[in-house]
């Protein structure tokens, strides 16, 4: 009888260990760019699968840099669609990723990530997203962005 218990315990115990780690995050991919520059035109495409449950979700964009990239901020403009009810809408984001007395916001030490805030989304059952993203500067060849990521979490 009590060995049967302990197994029971156990068996309680991982179980609460296992679903109190669940992760919130729905979506999280990085599309590469090319470090000797991102060209204004190249657009890059982000799918998610349709989500499981309706709720609040936030999106996020992350981003890969080094030193090469010449400017403090970076400009994007974000179309995101989302499927099936084709809802479109377009948003700009400033990417703020350094001070002004260079300090860099971003962790790292030869590769530097950030995450940004884009939206909340207010998702139903089975909805999935595209987004497309590109560089809204003055410069039409970025170098020093290595990565450029969605991020996509339930509330």
């Amino acid at each position: 009888m009590r060995h049967w218990l302990i197994k029971a315990l156990s068996v309680l115990l991982m179980t609460i260990a296992m679903t109190s780690c669940i992760d919130n995050v729905a979506y999280d991919h990085y599309e590469h760019t090319p470090l000797a520059g991102w060209e204004k035109n190249d657009t890059l495409f982000f799918y998610t699968h349709p989500v499981k449950y309706a709720g609040r979700y936030h999106a996020y964009i992350g981003l890969r840099t080094t030193v090469e990239f010449p400017f403090t901020s970076l400009n994007l403009l974000v179309e995101q669609r989302t499927i099936p009810r084709n809802t479109k809408k377009t948003l700009a984001l400033k990417c703020k990723l350094m001070e002004k007395n260079g300090d860099i916001n971003g962790q790292g030490v030869s590769f530097y990530q950030y995450e940004f805030p884009l939206t909340v989304l207010e998702l139903h059952e089975g909805d999935s997203l595209q987004f497309c993203i590109r560089h809204d500067m003055k410069r039409e060849i970025l170098p020093g962005i290595s990565d450029v990521g969605l991020k996509l979490t339930k509330q």
